[in-house]
């Protein structure tokens, strides 16, 4: 398949074991629950409480998990 080295081959799902398939659907809702709670708590606390604009808040929650935790570790003012 393309350019990749030998054993680096791009895996189809049907490929993945059952252990590889649960652990990726579960990464993917961790990252899809993140992110909403992360943008929920974006779009309803006052810009006054949020560091930075908002909408660069909300674009960063779309870096993988990284952005949604960012947002909470950096973005929010202590009340």
């Amino acid at each position: 398949m393309g350019n990749l080295p030998k054993g680096r081959q791009k895996k189809h799902w049907k490929d993945l074991t059952k252990g590889q398939r649960v652990r990726a659907v579960s990464l993917a809702a961790a990252q899809i629950a993140l992110q909403s709670a992360a943008i929920r708590d974006i779009t309803r606390r006052p810009a006054s409480e949020v560091r930075g604009p908002k909408a660069a808040w909300i674009a960063a929650t779309f870096i993988n998990f990284a952005g949604p935790v960012a947002y909470f570790v950096l973005g929010r003012r202590r009340a």
